[in-house]
């Protein structure tokens, strides 16, 4: 399909992010394309590491900068940096995805669905740069369909 088409969706905490994230990749998955995310991490702290007992946090204990695990068709890649916003997307869409759905990174450059749970969060996130689509939380599944068939024509616009 070419060039990597990338949306985010913002909003504060428990407005439904996740849940349309997921849904948008099923929707877009049954379109036949293939789908990356990239989340931030808003919960202050790491990420949630694998088990203790495994080799991959036996290696970041003794130093390790890096960790990457491949098997099964999968690979699991832990880095004991933060990298910049540009060089996390590029390893979101190493895969070569059709679409990457970026979940937070309110403040990073980007075309932007922002989810709004009340007129205090609108008036907080309306000046956000990139805003593209807004929608209600509370109704955010009430009529699903109009929002997917909005990321499809949005989809379509970037061909």
């Amino acid at each position: 399909m070419g060039t990597v088409k990338t949306l985010h969706i913002v909003g504060f905490k428990n407005s439904g992010k996740t849940t349309l994230v997921s849904h948008w990749i099923n929707v877009l998955k049954r379109r036949g394309l293939d789908v990356a995310v990239l989340k931030h991490h808003g919960h202050g702290g790491e990420p949630e590491l694998p088990p203790a007992h495994t080799d991959t946090v036996q290696f970041l204990q003794s130093g390790a900068v890096s960790t990457l695990v491949a098997g099964g068709d999968m690979i699991q890649l832990i880095q004991n940096k933060e990298r910049s916003f540009e060089q996390l997307k590029t390893l979101a869409s190493s895969g070569k995805p059709d679409v990457l759905l970026i979940e937070g990174y309110k403040q990073e450059a980007g075309e932007k669905v922002v989810l709004i749970r009340n007129e205090e969060e609108r008036k907080e996130l309306e000046s956000l740069p990139g805003i593209i689509q807004t929608a209600d939380s509370a109704d955010l599944f009430s009529d699903i369909t109009l929002l997917d068939n909005w990321l499809q024509e949005w989809v379509e616009a970037r061909q």
